[in-house]
């Protein structure tokens, strides 16, 4: 009892609460912005939280990473620019909502997914959290690699109508990611003795260039000079009927899952599992056809799968010592700033700051609900009511300050115009572009654990199926691949 009172009375100093606050409205912000992510913030913060209390460096830390990956969605839906790599899928049907004049609905459904998608997850990292991680010391490479081809088998899901515009996207992607050195040989791939390729391409870059430039291309065509009234744009607050909110929930609780087991794992991420439970729930829907086409339980599954795995990231973090991603990794750096040892002993020696921190990952999830829905609503949502021949000098200008400050480099702003141009030909031909994502994010994965398990097991290609787990994700990938198929065929039979 002594310990619950110890981290309630922590937590809700004023500092903290204050801190929480400030961050989570901040995230949002930094979330909305393309080419800006929670990780550059982060690290920014870390230099400042010297002077600072533990928990209000750590508040602030929760409410960033929270509230930017809520507000990734936000340009997602209105412009189909993920503000954050996990809001990919968003894009898929948040996009189609607001071009019906549906804007106002997506972002309270994504608002709603992302703030029950964290919670869930910092509930799993209350309570089942050093269970979990200790599971996961079962996972070698063999196990890795499956689950990245268990990532890359959803591309089926993602190719479309055209499954040979699909499978070239994936392959694009599979081949973008093997550029820089090769990190088991050190061996230099496709860099043409360029210094800067040696790190390969910035994924955020990409993104940002595939991504958020077809689409002010396409409004620097259709010269709009009114822009849309408030009328159009419908930013009344939108009524879900709570026949819609309980068809939601079944999504909710498989997204959550979903996103839980994928930030347990080191090396995965919220990109990852919101794409993982896009397709669950495509596949587990009676009308899969209107996925991509403005469907709510897509926008649902998406914001719920990419925001529990937030904490869910922190679990192997917290416990072992394992970031489970590279904001997990500068919470480790914040902890070992104040004289903290991540670790099993971590919850023994420092119970009141630990408990803390996983409340206020908490307690962020849910400002989400106040301070995002009204952010989106209110403000940013209001962007559309731009003229066209505004927004793009706007956001252009935005989509290169965000790109330069990742790396500081120039080269990176060339990258991103040249991936834009590829984007909109590929837009224009009917060519997928979330297999060549995926294919860039999973691809590294794939082959890099291949080739350590290999390289384990002296060449012996049986090791990859005769472990326990590998050989049960590796079924569940073969239904995966097998379930489009069977369903296919089964729905010609009957129509015949």
């Amino acid at each position: 009892m002594d310990i619950v009172t110890q981290v309630l009375s922590g937590v809700f100093a004023l500092g903290p609460i204050a801190a929480m606050i400030g961050a989570s409205i901040l995230g949002v912000f930094i979330g909305a912005l393309p080419g800006l992510n929670p990780v550059m913030a982060i690290a920014l913060l870390l230099p400042l939280t010297y002077s600072m209390e533990p928990l209000v460096a750590l508040g602030m830390v929760a409410g960033i990473y929270n509230g930017s990956m809520y507000g990734g969605a936000i340009p997602a839906i209105l412009l189909r620019i993920p503000g954050t790599p996990a809001a990919i899928a968003t894009t898929f049907d948040g996009y189609p909502m607001a071009q019906r004049g549906e804007a106002a609905r997506a972002l309270k459904i994504a608002c709603w997914s992302s703030a029950l998608g964290g919670t869930a997850s910092a509930i799993a990292l209350m309570t089942i959290g050093p269970i979990l991680a200790r599971a996961t010391l079962a996972f070698g490479p063999a196990e890795y690699f499956w689950i990245a081809m268990f990532g890359m088998a959803s591309i089926g899901v993602l190719v479309g109508t055209d499954a040979a515009k699909g499978l070239m996207a994936a392959t694009l992607g599979l081949l973008l990611g093997t550029v820089g050195l090769d990190q088991l040989s050190g061996t230099a791939r496709f860099t043409f003795d360029q210094v800067w390729l040696l790190s390969g391409l910035d994924l955020i870059v990409i993104l940002v260039g595939l991504y958020a430039l077809p689409p002010v291309i396409a409004l620097a065509e259709a010269a709009d000079l009114k822009g849309l009234s408030a009328a159009q744009l419908k930013l009344e607050p939108a009524k879900v009927p709570w026949s819609e909110v309980r068809s939601l929930v079944p999504t909710w609780i498989r997204s959550s899952l979903i996103g839980i087991g994928v930030g347990i794992l080191p090396g995965a991420g919220g990109n990852i599992a919101a794409f993982l439970s896009y397709n669950a729930a495509k596949s587990a829907s009676d009308d899969p056809d209107s996925f991509g086409k403005g469907n709510p339980v897509g926008v649902a599954a998406a914001e719920c799968g990419n925001n529990s795995d937030n904490a869910a990231s922190m679990i192997p973090a917290l416990t072992l010592g394992i970031p489970g991603n590279v904001i997990a990794a500068l919470v480790l750096g914040a902890l070992l700033i104040h004289g903290l040892q991540p670790g099993p002993q971590l919850f023994h020696q420092n119970p009141g700051l630990v408990g803390g921190f996983m409340v206020q990952m908490l307690l962020t999830s849910l400002l989400i609900l106040a301070v995002g829905g009204a952010a989106a609503t209110k403000i940013f949502a209001q962007v559309q009511r731009l003229p066209g021949v505004m927004l793009v000098p706007t956001i252009l200008v935005l989509m290169a300050v965000g790109v330069y400050v990742i790396n500081g480099r120039v080269i990176d702003l060339w990258i991103m115009f040249v991936a834009g141009l590829a984007g909109y030909v590929f837009e224009k031909t009917n060519i997928p572009l979330a297999p060549i994502v995926l294919g860039l994010i999973l691809g590294p994965m794939a082959e890099q654990n291949v080739r350590r398990a290999l390289l384990i097991s002296r060449g012996d290609v049986t090791e990859l199926v005769t472990r326990p787990i590998s050989a049960v994700i590796a079924l569940a990938t073969l239904g995966l691949i097998l379930f489009p198929i069977v369903a296919a065929i089964s729905r010609r039979r009957r129509s015949a």
